[in-house]
């Protein structure tokens, strides 16, 4: 796993163990496995709350808009996921903390039963911060136990690492959904006062990648992955150059400065259509103060940095802006492969997710998993972009070359970015 995969900008406790994504790697001895499972179990559930203290009860209720949640949703819902696949699964006569909490905090796994609206999540007032931190205290111990004392920990392991993981990505939705709400506010709260933008690192002689030919791309290892990440197969890539670095403030003001927003040519239909129904004039989050650009972040409203990686921006403008620029976002696979390629791509991880030309589909053979946890990806491949790498907000060890998000090609609320791609002709 890159060294930069995991972000120190958005202060966390230092992890004693390995976090979960990366815990099949190295898996314990037998008669350890309990103790490394309970460890990760233990550190992945902390970390959600070590997020969220940083929050009022009050700023835990808020829904900014349709496709956010509230903090408190977040940290009930991955409880209820525990719950849901474990506890009631294997744990015989489980005495769930609340049967209604069921309803409140499923989200999309309509196997598992009915579930509350998605974009009224944040006018469940009750259960309060309060009560779901008791929530969470309840299935922990309920968790911990069955780890401890379970005949056949092999059956569980499967679905505790996927429940880690899942966690993972809401610790990362729970900061993208708070910094959406604070911008909306009119006196630019901090999520954490103290926070600093990741430093970038030096591009040095990095040349970037040129690559071509045949491929293996996909995940073939035996640690953990998701299952839009399989099967591996084989690609055949055209000759293309990817820039060593990400795309940055000082070049995306100058396309501003050169009627970025303003030109129709452009854009995407789509896109155009988004510009003119949205207002964009500038990537999400920034504001023009008295003539000078500032961006709300996680530390509160800050001067617009030019050496700093433009951040927040949607597929559609990211496609703009390869245009403009005489050049192409990089295929997914693409990507991937100049991840692998040593010393070729400058923060493909831990800084922002990267927007590929890639629309998300199934692989090749991709089977989803039986049952209700085969909703967790292939029911949304459709109409989506795909984006590699990882964000400063990203946690630590879950970052890979072969890890696929996934967004519409609207969607700039979350710590999106790109790099370019050159065609060899």
């Amino acid at each position: 796993m890159p060294a930069s995969a995991a972000s120190p900008r958005v202060r966390r406790s230092a992890p004693t163990k390995d976090t979960a994504a990366s815990a099949s790697a190295e898996p314990a001895p037998v008669d350890g496995q309990r103790q490394f499972w309970l460890d990760a179990f233990r550190h992945v559930r902390a970390e959600t709350e070590r997020r969220a203290a940083f929050l009022s009860a009050e700023d835990q209720v808020i829904q900014s808009m349709p496709d956010a949640s509230p903090t408190k949703w977040h940290r009930a819902h991955v409880t209820w996921f525990f719950e849901e696949f474990l506890l009631r699964k294997f744990v015989p006569g489980y005495k769930p903390f609340d049967e209604r909490f069921g309803y409140l905090f499923n989200s999309y796994y309509v196997s598992a039963g009915p579930r509350h609206a998605r974009p009224q999540r944040g006018v469940i007032t009750r259960p309060g911060a309060a009560e779901v931190t008791a929530y969470r205290a309840h299935v922990d111990r309920a968790v911990a136990a069955l780890i401890e004392r379970a005949s056949d920990l092999a059956s569980l392991v499967p679905i505790i690492e996927i429940g880690l993981n899942h966690e993972q990505q809401h610790q990362e939705l729970l900061l993208t959904d708070i910094l959406h709400a604070f911008s909306l506010n009119a006196t630019h709260p901090a999520y954490d006062p103290q926070w600093q933008w990741p430093e970038q690192a030096d591009g040095g002689a990095v040349a970037g990648a040129l690559i071509s030919g045949i491929h293996r791309i996909g995940h073939d290892s035996g640690d953990f992955c998701f299952d839009n990440e399989k099967p591996a197969h084989q690609v055949l890539l055209q000759p293309v150059w990817l820039s060593p670095s990400l795309v940055t403030n000082g070049e995306w003001l100058e396309f501003m400065a050169d009627g970025g927003y303003t030109t129709p040519t452009l854009w995407l239909s789509d896109g155009w259509n988004t510009v003119e129904a949205q207002g964009w004039k500038a990537p999400g989050y920034w504001q023009s103060i008295d003539g000078v650009w500032f961006v709300m972040t996680l530390g509160g409203l800050r001067p617009v940095g030019p050496s700093v990686p433009v951040c927040h921006v949607s597929y559609y403008e990211a496609d703009a802006f390869a245009r403009w620029a005489g050049k192409d976002l990089p295929t997914e696979a693409e990507w991937e492969v100049a991840a692998r390629t040593s010393g070729a791509l400058n923060d493909a991880f831990g800084v922002v997710w990267q927007w590929t030309r890639s629309a998300y589909s199934p692989y090749p053979g991709y089977r989803a998993t039986e049952g209700a946890l085969g909703e967790y990806n292939g029911k949304f491949m459709v109409n989506q972009m795909v984006l590699r790498g990882s964000s400063l907000a990203t946690p630590a060890g879950h970052s890979r070359p072969t890890y696929r998000n996934f967004f519409y090609p609207s969607a700039r609320w979350q710590f999106s970015g790109l790099r370019l791609a050159a065609y060899q002709h």
